[in-house]
């Protein structure tokens, strides 16, 4: 088999594979997952968000460029985590020939849906360089517990 066909045939593979996690990922979480930062009308948009589950937490961690700490809201209503904020961006440049300002407003709203066995009151979010890192633990009850095997 010539490398070039080797090469289309793993791509097509690579792409089966990827649509098939983002429909379990829609199954699973709805219409949230896996979508890129988004424009959306009426000012409002949809920033990246990534979400995976580690042995004693589940971490969030969402891209949200050009805010500050104070513009984003997060808290926990029931089973759902949510974050919201709003984007306030404001450029103007002045030249000899030209005077150009631009304005960008737009808030967003993510709820994450949290399976049961995590522990609401130990939320913990922190925010570097654009990205916001939001570690929710697992209670005791919900960590996976190693079971020795007897002989």
């Amino acid at each position: 088999m010539s490398l070039m066909r080797r090469g289309r045939e793993q791509n097509g593979q690579l792409a089966r594979l990827h649509s098939e996690m983002e429909d379990l990922f829609g199954r699973v979480f709805g219409d949230w997952g896996g979508l890129p930062a988004l424009a959306a009308p009426g000012g409002t948009w949809m920033p990246a968000m990534d979400v995976a589950e580690e042995e004693g937490a589940i971490v969030i961690k969402t891209e949200l460029p050009g805010l500050k700490a104070e513009d984003i809201d997060i808290s926990v209503q029931g089973n759902t985590l949510i974050i919201a904020g709003e984007k306030k961006e404001e450029t103007e440049e002045k030249k000899k020939d030209y005077y150009h300002v631009e304005r960008r407003y737009g808030s967003f709203r993510r709820a994450i849906p949290l399976a049961g066995g995590v522990d609401a009151n130990k939320v913990q979010a922190s925010y570097k360089d654009g990205v916001l890192a939001v570690t929710v633990p697992k209670t005791e009850e919900a960590k996976p517990k190693k079971v020795p095997v007897k002989s």
